[in-house]
């Protein structure tokens, strides 16, 4: 019996729009326009004959058919991708294709990589650094490492670690004309800031400090660059523990004070539920839990 099936290459602009609820955020996700997402879904409505969303103004909802549909055309399409990553694992299926921020990256999971490969030798890892939100079927990333509330809609979210936020510094700033002993002597240092959300103001009005503005000082984009220019004596940094468990180990920075605030936001290990099947995602998740987690 022949199959019938639906305008194939109008599956991925419905199944996007269909887990946003939002064309503009589907033709984000699949770098095309608005235009492109909307004349998609009108073909694949006329193809079938049925109507699969209700268009209000600002907003759009799945029909009683097309929520269904949406949820067997997911399935298919996942289906499709790991048999695709499957057939062409001798090509591509032994590099590991990790997404995180360049803050993770750089201050934890690279020092720790070497471990990984000592022990999965045959499975290349390739590193990429961003801030954006990664799109699992599009951009060949196998899993992501994000910082957040855990709550990826259709993804698998496994919690790593929770965070607290503290002062590092130089083991240099505790010796000096003005040694950092307590939180008000840093009004006689520089304050570095990487843009994180809990900030100088928020950490100094939960210690009672007063007389130190929070926003005087260096600031930096990357996490990354801000944790080295405290490494390098250039002031006091708000350190994240996954950030700095390594300098803090090796003594290129100290806590100069116990006082710390419980981070809202968590690392978690981030991808497509088929995904695990694969042996060098299973690997990697593994490994890094242990990591984490040592026995």
């Amino acid at each position: 019996m022949a199959r019938r099936l639906p305008p194939l290459n109008a599956l991925p602009a419905f199944e996007a729009a269909a887990r946003h609820l939002n064309f503009s955020r589907a033709a984000d996700e699949l770098n095309v326009t608005h235009g492109a997402i909307s004349r998609a879904i009108k073909h694949l409505e006329d193809q079938l004959g049925v109507q699969l969303f209700e268009r209000a103004t600002r907003s759009v909802r799945l029909t009683p058919v097309g929520e269904p549909y949406a949820r067997a055309v997911r399935e298919a399409l996942d289906q499709l991708s790991l048999a695709t990553q499957t057939a062409t694992s001798r090509l591509s299926g032994s590099t590991l294709n990790v997404s995180t921020s360049d803050g993770f990256a750089g201050k934890w999971l690279v020092p720790r990589l070497y471990r990984f490969h000592r022990a999965h030798g045959d499975i290349d890892v390739r590193v990429s650094t961003t801030g954006k939100l990664t799109n699992f079927r599009g951009d060949g990333i196998d899993v992501a490492i994000r910082y957040g509330a855990g709550n990826y809609h259709g993804l698998t979210s496994e919690f790593l670690t929770g965070e607290e936020v503290f002062p590092v510094c130089s083991p240099k700033l505790l010796e000096g004309p003005h040694p950092l002993k307590k939180p008000e002597d840093l009004k006689h240092h520089t304050l570095i800031r990487d843009g994180y959300r809990i900030d100088w103001a928020a950490w100094l009005a939960s210690a009672g400090v007063e007389g130190v503005d929070p926003n005087s000082g260096l600031t930096f984009d990357s996490a990354t660059f801000a944790v080295e220019s405290a490494v390098q004596g250039e002031g006091v940094v708000l350190g994240r523990t996954m950030l700095v468990s390594a300098d803090l180990a090796t003594g290129r920075l100290v806590r100069p004070f116990d006082h710390a605030l419980k981070a809202i936001s968590s690392f978690y290990l981030v991808y497509p539920p088929e995904a695990i099947r694969q042996r060098k995602v299973k690997a990697f998740r593994d490994w890094l839990l242990s990591e984490i987690d040592p026995g």
